[in-house]
């Protein structure tokens, strides 16, 4: 063994909380000035890193907020009751659902670039909203081969209605999301539309 491999073996493996560090900087940065003013030297300048670094393991703004975003997500478990409105209630409130402060503000401060940054907006969509459309979807699946939802429903489109109608009432209407708020959508628009008529 080298001297300098002998060095590297006793070298601690500081690459993951290195990451870490820039990826908790790009997220206070977003938080502070939104998606649109973030800047790659900014989140350099936070994380103490220069703006080659971020380069290196990111080649846009675009990836390194997807990434931060993502990462802070835990993996999102499909609630299966047996009953839609109990598993609805349990994937939309509560750590990571439409309740969680911080998942409403992530959204309203990249809501904008969604429709203005195509590279983010694909890469947001598919690591960040992806992951709990495709909860919400195996909820609804799973009522409808229970026999909970009319067979004519179209999953396409009831599958989002409700983080729909609760961001709308974020973003347009200035409401603060809580399970009431959630309970209501489900009980007065969701389950009337879907349950099987007579």
């Amino acid at each position: 063994m080298t001297p300098a491999e002998a060095a590297a073996a006793v070298r601690p493996r500081i690459e993951g909380d290195r990451e870490q560090q820039i990826l908790d900087a790009a997220l206070e940065v977003l938080a502070e000035v939104g998606y649109d003013r973030l800047t790659m030297d900014a989140v350099a300048q936070r994380a103490k890193a220069s703006k080659a670094t971020l380069y290196r393991r990111w080649n846009s703004k675009a990836t390194l907020v997807v990434e931060s975003l993502a990462r802070t997500k835990t993996i999102p478990v499909v609630p299966d009751t047996g009953d839609l409105r109990s598993d609805l209630l349990a994937a939309f409130c509560g750590h990571g659902g439409l309740t969680d402060h911080d998942t409403t503000s992530t959204f309203g401060a990249v809501v904008t670039a969604v429709s203005t940054d195509p590279e983010f907006a694909r890469e947001f969509r598919e690591q960040v909203v992806g992951p709990k459309s495709r909860v919400s979807r195996i909820v609804f699946e799973r009522a409808l081969a229970r026999g909970e939802l009319r067979p004519d429903i179209d999953l396409e489109i009831l599958a989002p209605a409700l983080a729909g109608i609760v961001l709308h009432r974020v973003f347009v209407l200035g409401e603060q999301p809580d399970a009431a708020l959630i309970e209501r959508a489900v009980d007065q628009i969701i389950l009337p539309a879907v349950r099987p008529q007579g």
